[in-house]
């Protein structure tokens, strides 16, 4: 087993503008799930994990809070999905969630990010069979041969387990996600869960050198400042 985990996370902003524009993307979903399935964590599995994920961001109660009552009022605005494939600097490969009320805007500002960032922006599929939709758990740790066990005891069906400086990251169809949370809970009660999500995972990497670094990190920088983009996830590795 030894692939690392390779995604562009949502972190915690230093600034107050960085830490608003987090918040809004995740009001955003928070919005959609609870309109288009129930406002009920405890009968929608899908938002239960989001309010989880936006708590361990450190998202503000009333932020969440806000967003369901949006969607329990009707009405409001209508997003629907968006997805993006291409090629990035380096001809890594990045694939761009967005959840968006108007996909003419959207499209115009992830191929302006493209285009301007030495990328290019492919059609649907381009380079999505590079990428695994998994449920992705990180702790710390050192004994994955332990961990695999136990979950292989709770029945989990389980795609890779990593150990690399000291933390394990398990890998498991995006299905089992609240299979594989309950069952670390249930064996490994006194483990803290440092991230945990379902997301695009590269079964290969592209190793970025020289100037496409910088060029890369720009290409990033861009598409986060769309505010219709959710998530980001790429195959780049970048050079020592």
């Amino acid at each position: 087993m030894g692939r690392k985990f390779e995604v562009r996370k949502l972190s915690m902003a230093k600034t107050q503008g960085a830490k608003i524009k987090v918040y809004s993307k995740y009001g955003k979903e928070i919005y959609v799930c609870a309109k288009n399935g129930s406002s009920d964590p405890d009968s929608n599995l899908a938002l239960r994990r989001l309010i989880e994920k936006a708590k361990k961001d450190q998202v503000p109660s009333h932020v969440i809070e806000k967003a369901i009552d949006k969607a329990n009022g009707g009405g409001g605005e209508d997003y629907s999905t968006a997805r993006y494939e291409g090629f990035g600097p380096g001809n890594c490969m990045v694939i761009v969630d967005c959840l968006t009320d108007n996909n003419n805007r959207t499209f115009m500002d992830i191929r302006q990010a493209f285009v301007k960032n030495n990328s290019k922006i492919g059609s649907p599929g381009t380079v999505g069979h590079i990428f695994e939709h998994q449920a992705v758990f990180e702790f710390k740790g050192t004994d994955e041969e332990m961990v695999l066990e136990n979950l292989m005891m709770e029945d989990v069906d389980v795609t890779d387990i990593t150990c690399e400086n000291g933390e394990i990251t398990v890998y498991a169809p995006h299905t089992e996600f609240f299979k594989v949370k309950n069952a670390l809970a249930a064996t490994m009660a006194d483990v803290t869960i440092d991230s945990e999500e379902i997301a695009f995972v590269p079964q290969t990497k592209t190793e970025l050198s020289g100037d496409d670094i910088a060029m890369f990190e720009k290409f990033l920088d861009a598409l986060n400042d769309c505010d219709d983009v959710q998530n980001v996830y790429h195959n780049a590795e970048m050079a020592d």
